[in-house]
């Protein structure tokens, strides 16, 4: 097991955190700004950092001869996806539930990887599909039957994990020889230029200029989330023994729950404990083995 020094764990402390908080952070964002946009503009803002990482790391950003069709394939489910479908979730649902719902992540992948590509898993990662699943009907059933309830949104935040899921699979066995952060950058480039694409088509007649707690949640998302969280993960990414790892990203809708109760003043119900409760069980019995399945 890699040890790590106290440089890396305060980085994942404060990587950890800002996943967690970031997810009421986009719900203050969105609240009265159009969600494309709002995820967008944070994504041009956050393009700037990365790329200066890259170049200070001293990584290249030419995409390989021939390999540009790679970098498409990849970036569609591992950040187009995820992004379009999570932020538009995230505009229906608490910031807690969408978090809860969003990192079912590694349990998608888990099934994936059985349905796409032939891999069997053992009695753990069934365990935790299921328990992965009832935690998403518990949610869809409480989004159902409460007055004000938004099952579409519920809906929407499984599909932004299912493609995340899929595309960890696809990035882990991926062979194109590129650096990881310079990888991370062309595709994010790639989804911003489609976002703010989608964001024109469907989002313009919306547009207005928005109010200092959207310019907040931009400037977090874009530095914090983009700049900072995305950089730092692939740094250590290398170096986390597995379960370090698979605990920080566990911790993230708990995080996101708790948070969302401080900052927003959101009310968790019996629902939102109990399908917690469910996807970590269901987290521990994917992650916490010699090989994890873990991504952003």
């Amino acid at each position: 097991m890699t040890s790590l020094s106290r440089k890396d764990w305060l980085l994942l402390v404060l990587l950890t955190l800002s996943w967690g908080l970031n997810w009421p952070i986009m719900k203050m964002g969105v609240r009265d700004f159009p969600p494309l946009t709002f995820r967008t503009v944070s994504m041009i803002g956050g393009l700037p950092a990365l790329w200066l990482a890259a170049r200070m790391q001293g990584a290249s950003l030419a995409i390989p001869r021939g390999k540009a069709c790679d970098v498409v394939r990849l970036a569609v489910p591992n950040m187009l996806i995820w992004h379009v479908f999570v932020i538009l979730a995230v505009k229906m649902l608490s910031s807690g539930r969408a978090a809860i719902l969003g990192y079912t992540m590694p349990v998608w992948a888990v099934l994936s990887a059985r349905v796409f590509f032939g891999d069997r898993p053992g009695r753990n990662g069934w365990i935790g599909i299921a328990c992965a699943l009832g935690g998403a009907l518990l949610l869809l059933s409480s989004e159902f039957t409460t007055l004000a309830g938004n099952p579409l949104g519920t809906v929407l935040a499984l599909i932004a994990a299912a493609g995340w899921g899929y595309g960890t699979v696809t990035m882990k066995r991926s062979t194109l020889a590129m650096p990881t952060i310079s990888l991370t950058f062309w595709m994010l480039a790639l989804t911003t230029s489609a976002m703010a694409l989608a964001a024109t088509l469907f989002e313009s007649n919306a547009w207005h200029l928005p109010d200092i707690d959207t310019i907040g949640a931009i400037v977090f998302n874009a530095l914090v989330i983009f700049g900072f969280a995305h950089v730092v993960w692939f740094r250590l990414a290398r170096t986390l023994p597995p379960v370090v790892s698979s605990l920080s990203v566990m911790m993230i809708p708990v995080l996101g729950v708790f948070s969302g109760a401080w900052l927003l003043g959101e009310t968790p119900h019996w629902q939102d404990y109990a399908a917690m409760a469910l996807i970590l069980a269901a987290m521990s019995t994917v992650l916490l083995k010699p090989v994890t399945l873990t991504r952003k």
